[in-house]
Formats: C-alpha cells, sequence, structure tokens
C-alpha cells in the first residue's frame, strides 16, 4: 500500500505543476490581468453601494461599476496616452529636421555664463562647448529615436493592446461581481492563522488603494499646475510638458523638477531672469510643495511605509515592471514588513499547568 507520504508529496509536486503551467498560460496578460485586480479594488466601494441600491439586480449594479471606471479612469487615461505619444513623434520629427537642436541651447547658456563658471568648467576641462554641443545633440537624437521607436512599436501594436484591454475590461467585471468571494477561497487557501491571513489580504488592499488614488492625485495636481506656469510663460507644448511633468511625478521627490528645472536654468543663463527666478520659485514652492504635502498623508499614512521606503520601492518596482512598479514595489515593500512582523509575533505557549487539569477535572 502506498504511504500517506508519498501521495502528499505526489499531490504537492502535481499542484505544483499546474500551477506553473497556468502561471505560464497567463504570463502574456500579466499586465491586464494586475490592472483588472487594482481597478477592482478601488471601485469596489462603489459597486458595493450600487448593490445596496440594487439588491435584486447585481449584474447591474457591476456593469454601471464598470461604466464608472471606464469613464473616469480607463477613457482620460487613453486619450492622454495617445496624445503623448503623438507629441512625441512630431518632437522626433523636427529633432531630425534640425527646427530642435538642444545642442544650440546649450550653446546659448554656455555663451551666457559668467566668468567664473567659464573658470570651472576649465579646471573640469569642459570648456570646448562644440564637443559638449555635439555630445548633447547625439544624446537627445538618440534619446527622441528610443522614445519615438517605443510610440511607433506601441501604435503598431495596435491588435495586442486591444487584447489586452479587453481581456482587462472582461476580468474586471467578473473581479467587481465576485471579487469577495475569490478574495474568501484565496483567504481559506493561505496555511496561516485567520487573523494572520485577515492583516495580509487588508495590507494587500490598502496599499494599493493608497499608493494608486496618492499617486494619482499628486501626479495631477503637479502636471496641472506645471502646465500651468509654462503656459502663463509662453512654453510651447505647456500641456506635453504637464503630462510630462504628470508622468515623472511618480518619482517621488525629484520627477517633475526632471521637466521645469532645466527650462529654468535654461532662462537665467539666456537672460530671462524674472522667468527664470518665477519658474524656480514656482516649481519648490508649488509644485514641490504638491509632492511634499500630498504624498505622505496620501500613500505614507494609509500604508504606514516611512517616506524613504516608499521612495526606494517606487524606484526599485518601476526599474523591475516598467510604469506598473509604482503600485508593485510599494506593495512588495508593505507586504515585506507585514510578514516580518507576524514572524516577530511572541508564540502563544501552551498552558502545562497540572493544576488547570487537576481543577477542569473536578468542575466536570
Amino acid at each position: 500500500m502506498r504511504s500517506a507520504n508519498a501521495t502528499q508529496r505526489t499531490f504537492i509536486l502535481l499542484l505544483t505543476s499546474v500551477s506553473l503551467g497556468f502561471a505560464a498560460i497567463l504570463w502574456p496578460f500579466t499586465g491586464a490581468i494586475f490592472w483588472a485586480m487594482v481597478l477592482a479594488i478601488l471601485f469596489q466601494p462603489l459597486n458595493r453601494r450600487l448593490r445596496v441600491r440594487m439588491p435584486r439586480k447585481p449584474n447591474l449594479a457591476t456593469f454601471a461599476t464598470l461604466l464608472t471606471c471606464l469613464v473616469l479612469a480607463i477613457f482620460p487615461l487613453t486619450l492622454i496616452t495617445l496624445s503623448v505619444i503623438q507629441e512625441t513623434t512630431a518632437i522626433y520629427s523636427r529633432m531630425i529636421s534640425g527646427q530642435l537642436d538642444f545642442g544650440a541651447y546649450f550653446q546659448q547658456i554656455y555663451a551666457a555664463l559668467p566668468s567664473w563658471i567659464v573658470q570651472i568648467l576649465e579646471g573640469l576641462r569642459l570648456n570646448n562647448p562644440e564637443i559638449i554641443q555635439q555630445k548633447l545633440s547625439t544624446l537627445a537624437t538618440e534619446a527622441g529615436k528610443l522614445i519615438a521607436g517605443h510610440a511607433v512599436q506601441l501604435g503598431s501594436n495596435t491588435l495586442g493592446f486591444a487584447v489586452s484591454f479587453g481581456i482587462m475590461l472582461y476580468l474586471l467585471y467578473f473581479l467587481l461581481r465576485d471579487g469577495q468571494g475569490l478574495a474568501h477561497k484565496v483567504r481559506d487557501a493561505l496555511p496561516l492563522e485567520r487573523h494572520h491571513k485577515q492583516e495580509l489580504i487588508e495590507k494587500f488592499a490598502t496599499v494599493i488603494r493608497a499608493t494608486v488614488k496618492g499617486n494619482v492625485v499628486v501626479a495631477a495636481a503637479q502636471g496641472a499646475l506645471g502646465g500651468l506656469i509654462f503656459g502663463l510663460l509662453g512654453i510651447q507644448g505647456a500641456v506635453l510638458w504637464g503630462v510630462l511633468m504628470a508622468f515623472l511625478s511618480l518619482l517621488p521627490a525629484v520627477g517633475a523638477s526632471l521637466i521645469w528645472g532645466p527650462v529654468s536654468i535654461y532662462y537665467l543663463a539666456t537672460g530671462a531672469v524674472t522667468k527664470g527666478i518665477v519658474l524656480a520659485a514656482y516649481g519648490v514652492l508649488v509644485i514641490g510643495l504638491v509632492d511634499n504635502l500630498l504624498r505622505p498623508l496620501l500613500v505614507g499614512k494609509d500604508t504606514k511605509l516611512p517616506d524613504y521606503i516608499v521612495l526606494i520601492s517606487t524606484l526599485g518596482g518601476m526599474s523591475l515592471f516598467g510604469i506598473t512598479g509604482f503600485v508593485i514595489g510599494p506593495v512588495i515593500a508593505a507586504l515585506f514588513i507585514a510578514c516580518w512582523d507576524i514572524y516577530n509575533q511572541p508564540v502563544p505557549v501552551p498552558d502545562t499547568d497540572p493544576g488547570n487539569s487537576t481543577t477542569a477535572r473536578s468542575d466536570s
């Protein structure tokens, strides 16, 4: 007869094999599945409220939640993405034709520098503006070629995008409708104490809500404020630069300054001192203040993560997983801390006092 251990090992091997096979099948659509889960967690409170108002029509309540998600989140983001792709391709075309030359901008800055800065550059052997101008032009061209290449690749992969988008919407509907039941099944399958499982699931949902909502609010605020000041200063492509600042704001502390900082330096170096000072002061006191105030309140407060953990996990997540990493990184960091907190909790010692058993027997 087969032993119980052999049966258990065989079943574990079978379970592991089919799980890995199923993960391999789903791997091409991990992005769609992940964002369906994220949107389901974000819009589940709305879905519950609609179900309370329509108790006999759960499918209709779920469909109304899905439409709300499309109108508020997916359609605006899709339009912005298409606009950024179009503007990026146009800028790359201007760079190729010579209408936009970042090396020439550097030449203007270098010519306007004070003599003491020029002496410092000479000491650092950076006194040949032609070579630096050529390197900057090459770097800008290569960067534009890379960005435009990704934009063209995204545009040419329309079929794959449409399939992933359809899978995300289809899965989102069922996660909104049956998500609570699925969460209970996952919780019951975890071989942990019930309160530990509940703590990890709540931490997972809380971090996703806080990270997505917090970063979206910060990005929208910084992008709108940056686009506004660029428009007031007469900078061309204010909408595009605002969108880029919104995307770069996903990098805490330094994101939006990568756009307004060089523009401010250019103004100061080329004699437009008033514009340079206004842009620098606005960037530090207004755009930077939004990041310094809102991000800790919306992200760090709910996740109960230190600011430096949020920064490092966001950067690391984006370096590994791309744009999706701004959610995955903090989630992994929060679960890492939660798991170690559970591990460090004292293990309850069973009561072995013989007096208690004697008392129990006498009571019975």
